[in-house]
């Protein structure tokens, strides 16, 4: 399966993200970010960094790019699309998800192994259920997630992942960065498009300490290859 890993100017992660899908079986597709078609990829993963310096807005500027017409459009037929962290941020901006990406409570980037919680089924999480704990490391200092309304989109299935205890308890403390509702990670309400500030790609090898990232990336090669990548899949 072909993924591709859009490159901006200041992406950090690319690089990280095509090692992780290469390990979780998957062939990355570089693709720049001037670039007006995708490539023919089953999948794509818009990494972390700091797209155009952050200037104006993180992901403000990205959202203009010319690979992101492309991108929209596969997203609309269905496709599979992975925001993380800074492209989280880029989604968001684009309008393909909902809510924002603020400067964390506390106003200091944060890095730490992070557990989080599954809260809902989606093409990103085939595989796993409601109430799977993953540790999976953040770095961010923009990753505080706003929202008029959670609970909306908790009732939709929207909310993809929470912050949590080792044990799965949503506490406050367990909150890096002051997300509301303790949200880690959103869909569209199709659930083929997805965004979350911890970094998956990170997790891969034990000796970065946890390999939970593998069971979310290797999630979407199990949906495409069941024909399960498109709106159908959603929250199954």
């Amino acid at each position: 399966m072909r993924v591709g890993v859009v490159q901006f100017p200041g992406s950090c992660d690319e690089r990280d993200a095509a090692y992780a899908l290469q390990v979780v079986g998957a062939e990355p597709v570089l693709l720049w970010h001037g670039a007006a078609d995708l490539a023919g990829v089953e999948a794509v993963v818009l990494p972390g960094g700091f797209s155009y310096g952050d200037y104006l807005r993180t992901g403000a500027l990205a959202r203009f790019a010319p690979v992101m017409g492309a991108l929209a459009a596969f997203a609309q037929r269905g496709g599979p699309v992975l925001g993380i962290c800074n492209g989280f941020q880029i989604l968001c901006e684009a309008g393909l998800l909902p809510g924002a990406l603020t400067r964390n409570a506390g106003l200091r980037f944060v890095a730490r192994p992070q557990p989080v919680r599954v809260a809902a089924r989606s093409t990103w999480t085939a595989g796993l259920e409601p109430g799977d704990v993953l540790t999976i490391p953040v770095k961010h200092g923009e990753g505080r997630y706003v929202h008029d309304d959670p609970g909306q989109l908790a009732a939709g299935g929207q909310v993809l992942l929470r912050y949590c205890e080792p044990d799965g308890t949503v506490t406050r403390a367990a909150n890096p960065n002051g997300s509301v509702a303790a949200i880690a990670g959103v869909t569209n309400p199709a659930g083929n498009v997805a965004g979350l500030m911890p970094h998956p790609e990170h997790a891969v090898d034990a000796l970065l300490g946890s390999t939970d990232g593998r069971r979310l990336l290797g999630a979407v090669l199990s949906s495409v290859a069941a024909g399960r990548g498109g709106p159908v899949a959603a929250h199954l």
